[in-house]
């Protein structure tokens, strides 16, 4: 597998470590200008730089382009690449509005080429083992469904991002960076889907950076939601909890056994009943198969957030080759995060319950 990564960014560096554990290579990498993709072409130990995305996206040494740029610019960028021929990852949001996301998702979907949006917490073996008993009953009618994600590197006044400007970011920041990794979460793992929502969303800070640049998108968002099997959720979103790292929780609660997961915490899952509590190991010796597929070390040597990027272009690559990939999340479900993410902000404005498009 052949992957060309567009941006040079963070990302950018998880997404070829990933290429190359999948066995993959990074052919070509291009960035906001040429000299910027020489710059960087030696730490993402790329073959090549290349001159232009569209250089890029025509290279034929190229099969898979990943994007991994400001959000405004995913849109045009997957649309060449698929144009071009080639397979498509593509950081989320997918695009800033649902119906640009409807659309690429509907070319990805006609080009017949694989085409995904890395949502790599399903990734996470314990994540798996909880959507695998949930689905044989294990947690009988699961009628209450809630969670959070909790960061804090917007914690300060000072701290700002091309994330906060809403011509690059879009509309929403807090809830459409990583509240949608929560929904994509709880929809993968219980089956059911949000159908209706009422969400608030607050600031901490009313300006940022040195120039104290007014801000329009959230910082937190608080969302009731309920589902098509019946259930109620809610779930609490933040980018400024000062000491929240990286604090993705869900608690999935049945009648019969409820089911939390922590992702600073991800070697366990946590099955609770009414006559005892247990603790499920990461342990592949234990787990059921598709989530012992995903444990690729023994246990008590812990696999994290890198890992579950690995395993995303793993299943990447073997849909690639022809393979069928299980749980592997593609541009319908960048574009139902983007549904999602339209009903939060609309919402938000009106105070109003709204409906989700299926």
């Amino acid at each position: 597998m052949r992957v060309g990564i567009v941006g040079t960014g963070f990302m950018a560096r998880v997404h070829a470590h990933a290429v190359r554990a999948a066995g993959g290579r990074v052919t070509r990498v291009a960035g906001s200008s040429p000299s910027r993709a020489r710059e960087v072409a030696a730490d993402l130990r790329a073959e090549q730089a290349s001159a232009s995305v569209e250089d890029l996206v025509a290279d034929p040494d190229v099969d898979v382009v990943s994007v991994c740029t400001p959000n405004h610019l995913h849109v045009p960028m997957a649309t060449a690449a698929l144009a071009a021929g080639r397979h498509v990852v593509c950081e989320k949001p997918l695009a800033l509005d649902p119906e640009d996301a409807g659309r690429l998702a509907g070319l990805a979907a006609d080009s017949g080429k694989v085409h995904a949006v890395p949502f790599v917490y399903r990734f996470y073996p314990t994540v798996r083992e909880a959507r695998e008993r949930i689905a044989r009953g294990d947690a009988g009618r699961l009628w209450l469904l809630h969670g959070s994600y909790l960061q804090d590197w917007l914690a300060s006044a000072s701290a700002t991002n091309w994330r906060v400007d809403t011509g690059r970011g879009g509309a929403s920041r807090a809830f459409a960076d990583i509240g949608v990794h929560w929904c994509d979460l709880m929809e993968f793992v219980t089956g059911h889907r949000i159908v209706a929502l009422s969400a608030a969303v607050a600031r901490a800070h009313e300006a940022r950076g040195e120039t104290a640049t007014p801000v329009a998108t959230e910082d937190g968002a608080s969302v009731l939601f309920r589902t098509d099997r019946g259930a109620l959720g809610s779930v609490l979103v933040s980018q400024v909890s000062p000491g929240r790292k990286n604090a993705l929780t869900f608690s999935f609660d049945g009648t019969e056994a409820s089911f939390a997961f922590d992702q600073q915490q991800p070697e366990t899952l946590w099955v609770g009943g009414t006559t005892g509590n247990r603790i499920v190991q990461r342990d592949p010796e234990h787990l059921s198969g598709p989530a012992g597929r995903y444990a690729v070390l023994p246990p008590g040597h812990p696999q994290g957030y890198q890992d579950c990027f690995n395993g995303f272009y793993t299943d990447v690559a073997s849909a690639v080759a022809g393979a069928q990939a299980d749980g592997l999340p593609t541009f319908e479900e960048g574009a139902r995060a983007a549904r999602i993410t339209a009903a939060v902000v609309a919402s938000a404005d009106t105070g109003d319950w709204v409906d989700v498009p299926a």
